[in-house]
This record gives C-alpha cells, structure tokens and sequence, in this order.
C-alpha cells in the first residue's frame, strides 16, 4: 500500500515509526527509573529502621564491602535525587516525543486530504494509543 503514496507522505509514515520506537525506548527507560528510585526508597525508608551501629554492606560489583550507616544514607539519598532527575527527563522527553508525533500525524493527514488519510495513517494509529 505504501508504494502507492507519495514519497513525502512514505517519508512521514517512516518518521512516525520511529517516533514510535523512540516513544517505547523512553518509556521503558522510564518503568526502569521509576523501579530503580521505588527500591533506593524503600532501602532509604528501611535504613530509619536499623540501629546506627549496625555492620552494613554495600555491592561493588561482585563485592560485598563493608560500610557506616552514614555513608550508606548518603549513597541512598545521592541516588534517589539522581533517579527523579532522571525521572523528570524521560517524562519531558516522553512529552516532546508524543508532541512530535502528533504533529507529524497531522501533517501526514493533512498531505493525504485527511478523508483519505483512514488506511495509510493506520501505521501511525498504534503509537497514539500507545505513547
């Protein structure tokens, strides 16, 4: 069906898909920060818990090293500021992302006379719902 549309309309359904994927990558990006900072707070929370001279470890790659209850808040809380600055990236970038692709779909439309734009538009279909 493609070979049938004009070369700038083929060109739009090509960046519409890969609007689409950059949209799945930033949104497992995503599910990843948001599981990474859910466990720095749980273990942040759990730290208020233990007593300060209680023996603690940390992972360094494949080691277990020992270290103070001090050194392991600080660590903890780095990493939590760190995770919802990410956090807020990827939500902006998620953002530009669908904002782009709307965009696109609508010059897309719009280059197909938008009545017709129903089954050559249908690519683009599944990144709306989905981004």
């Amino acid at each position: 069906m493609q070979g049938n549309l004009p070369p700038e309309a083929q060109e739009k359904i090509e960046q519409l898909q890969d609007l689409q994927e950059t949209a799945q990558e930033v949104a497992v990006q995503k599910q990843e920060a948001e599981s990474g900072l859910t466990e720095a707070q749980n273990a942040l929370d759990e730290l208020e818990n233990i007593d300060e001279g209680t023996t603690m470890y940390r992972n360094v790659g494949e080691l277990l090293v020992e270290t103070d209850y001090d050194q392991a808040e600080e660590d903890l809380e780095d990493k939590v500021d760190s995770l919802e600055i990410r956090l807020e990236t990827l939500e902006k970038q998620e953002e530009r992302v669908q904002d782009q692709f709307e965009s696109l779909q609508e010059e897309l439309e719009d280059l197909l006379g938008g009545g017709m734009g129903g089954g050559p538009a249908g690519p683009g279909g599944p990144g709306a719902g989905g981004a």
